[in-house]
């Protein structure tokens, strides 16, 4: 089963708004190998963190949320809590580094939304 609920321009804001905890979006690609083993790794991480909510967005079909957010490259991780944003996530891909990130991020004030 698939760890990732995805969304697009239309459900974004509003189901990112109704989400309780932790949630990391997760801009992607079909053809991106990067994005493939992040999704993998996240998809790992979830099973032991089942508290954090992941969301994937495909840049090439909801261009206009990858504009919004600016996402130059990809995999673009981006962190929201109780329904807020709170910043972009950059971390190594290794679920060490990525726990490290999110507890950090986590610990430190929000951020103004993109």
């Amino acid at each position: 089963m698939d760890a990732f609920t995805p969304l697009d321009e239309f459900g974004f804001h509003h189901r990112l708004a109704s989400t309780r905890g932790p949630a990391l979006v997760m801009f992607t690609s079909i053809g991106c190998g990067s994005c493939r083993v992040w999704k993998q790794l996240l998809g790992a991480y979830h099973a032991q963190h089942p508290e954090l909510a992941l969301f994937e967005v495909d840049a090439g079909h909801a261009q206009a949320l990858a504009r919004e957010f600016s996402v130059f490259h990809l995999p673009a991780l981006f962190l929201y809590r109780d329904g807020h944003f709170h910043c972009a996530l950059q971390s190594e891909a290794r679920p060490e580094k990525l726990r490290a990130a999110i507890l950090a991020a986590l610990a430190a004030p929000a951020q103004e939304a993109p």
